[in-house]
């Protein structure tokens, strides 16, 4: 298949069925206990800077690992693995002094996952794999001071992030991914900068993909960090007319519903959903079983709250297969209809009418 047949095939299936999305990647990597010459490999043995913990440079120094990890999620049933590539963009790399190598990460890791992605779709020609490109939120946030003394203050501007995001976005373009996600927005302006700068790469390279949009919220109110609620979120973003919108990261299952719900009444587009498998506890390590999340999964499936679903931190192979199994029996989610109307956003929405 090429990519215009991919990307027929997953907007056919997501009319279909509740597509599965595949779960930690940081989770299964801590599995093999990379250290910090794991993470330099060869080519990076005289790094001037530690290195372990930066995920993302393992599609150069460990690639095996990482290709296991796609594998692994298409085996429980994935139908969408994301790239390795979640801080994968000159802002982030600044910690490593890797700001040059961002492009060649994002190519590779694109890459990985679509050789991965190919083979299962080689063994199943029924059911086709994808491959999302995974953008995350970077460290820095364009709506708030890092400064409490100084709220005028950004240590990012819109321009810098726009740039940072159009070198990934090509990038994840060029290895082959089939649609581009947007993911654990906590700062709705970086998600701006974001969409501007994905939409100015497909318009440069003449590829247009489906966007997809994960935002997260930050603690029970349902509010972002820049502080807006589901639904003024949503507002905020959908000029981009995104495929698919929702949430990820943040608290187990049942927390993250609320705001789940009220999103999913108003955007008229698919939902997605992948939750944390819980909160972290004292160790560390997430509570949250596999047969937990898909029993609670099962219920948002019943109520008509899904299209696609997944799971974030914590997550594994064993919670993708058990939340596959569990909403396997129910249709997804169908995309409201909405009359038009007046809707503004700011910290909170307005609705005219």
């Amino acid at each position: 298949m090429n990519r215009t047949d991919r990307i027929a095939a997953l907007k056919a299936a997501a009319k279909e069925r509740i597509l599965i999305l595949d779960g930690g990647m940081g989770t299964m990597i801590q599995r093999h206990k990379p250290t910090e010459a794991d993470y330099r490999g060869e080519r990076f043995k005289d790094w001037p800077s530690d290195l372990k913990g930066n995920n993302d440079l393992l599609v150069l120094t460990q690639p095996a690992i990482i290709k296991g990890v796609h594998e692994a999620y298409f085996e429980a049933g994935a139908d969408i693995i994301e790239t390795n590539s979640f801080n994968a963009q000159r802002i982030s790399m600044a910690d490593y002094g890797m700001e040059a190598l961002s492009a060649e990460i994002n190519l590779a890791a694109a890459k990985l996952a679509r050789e991965a992605a190919d083979a299962y779709t080689a063994k199943t020609p029924e059911k086709p794999r994808f491959v999302a490109g995974s953008i995350g939120p970077t460290n820095r946030t364009a709506s708030l001071s890092p400064d409490v003394n100084n709220p005028g203050f950004r240590n990012i501007s819109f321009d810098e992030l726009v740039d940072a995001y159009g070198e990934q976005t090509r990038a994840l373009i060029e290895g082959g991914v089939d649609a581009i996600l947007i993911e654990t927005i906590f700062d709705t302006l970086n998600a701006k900068a974001a969409g501007f700068a994905v939409k100015k790469a497909f318009d440069e390279t003449g590829v247009e993909l489906p966007l997809m949009l994960s935002g997260t919220v930050t603690d029970l109110s349902g509010r972002n960090l820049s502080g807006q609620t589901p639904e003024a979120f949503w507002y905020s973003l959908r000029h981009l007319k995104p495929f698919s919108v929702g949430m990820n990261c943040a608290f187990g299952a049942e927390q993250l519903r609320p705001p789940v719900a009220l999103l999913s009444k108003v955007a008229d587009t698919y939902m997605s959903v992948y939750a944390n498998a819980g909160l972290p506890n004292e160790m560390g390590e997430y509570d949250e079983t596999p047969e937990d999340m898909a029993r609670a999964m099962e219920s948002w499936a019943a109520d008509g709250l899904l299209n696609i679903v997944g799971g974030c931190c914590g997550t594994t192979p064993d919670h993708i297969a058990a939340i596959a199994k569990a909403v396997a029996p129910y249709p997804p989610r169908p995309i409201p209809e909405l009359e038009p109307r007046l809707r503004l956003s700011g910290l909170e929405s307005f609705v005219q009418g």
